[in-house]
């Protein structure tokens, strides 16, 4: 029974990853988002708007949402590690915008956590989360090649901090 519990799951994993791979299926949220529909996936997804870094062109991923430590602050994972184009688009261009639920975009700031900032969000979300954790982080471990351990992660993570949508000076940013 056990064995066939064990075959079941690594089958799954790898249906699970698979479909990561699948560019229609990943980017079906994007167009509920731009309907303002992003409410249906509740607070556990945001949609990143990211430029890229080569064609400047705006850019749109659907990112799970793995720690939310202050009201303004979101930590994002790169289930494809660094060589996730978002990732590398963020990194060359840390201002973005956030879509949460069926709210307007709001701009943000991103930056790459540390290992240590990393593996406490991931710690956090773990504990919080034991079942979801259970079945993604096989997933993720088959996407980036190698083995992910909650308690010391190199799992590239980005926290995005919201801007206030109007400046003391009273610059409106959410454009």
């Amino acid at each position: 029974m056990a064995r066939m519990s064990g075959e079941r799951g690594n089958r799954l994993t790898r249906i699970g990853a698979g479909l990561l791979r699948v560019r229609w299926f990943v980017r079906a949220p994007i167009w509920l988002y731009r309907a303002r529909l992003g409410v249906i996936f509740g607070h556990g997804l945001l949609m990143l708007e990211h430029m890229g870094r080569n064609t400047g062109q705006r850019r749109f991923v659907v990112l799970e949402v793995v720690d939310h430590p202050a009201p303004d602050r979101y930590v994002v994972v790169s289930g494809f590690g660094v060589r996730a184009q978002w990732f590398r688009n963020v990194e060359a261009n840390r201002q973005v915008r956030v879509y949460l639920a069926s709210h307007a975009p709001a701009p943000a700031v991103a930056r790459r956590l540390d290992a240590t900032a990393a593996t406490a969000a991931l710690g956090r979300y773990a504990r919080a989360h034991p079942r979801a954790w259970a079945k993604l982080r096989p997933v993720l471990e088959d996407t980036l090649g190698t083995s992910i351990d909650e308690h010391g992660t190199e799992l590239p993570m980005i926290t995005l901090d919201v801007v206030p949508r109007t400046q003391p000076d009273g610059a409106d940013l959410s454009r």
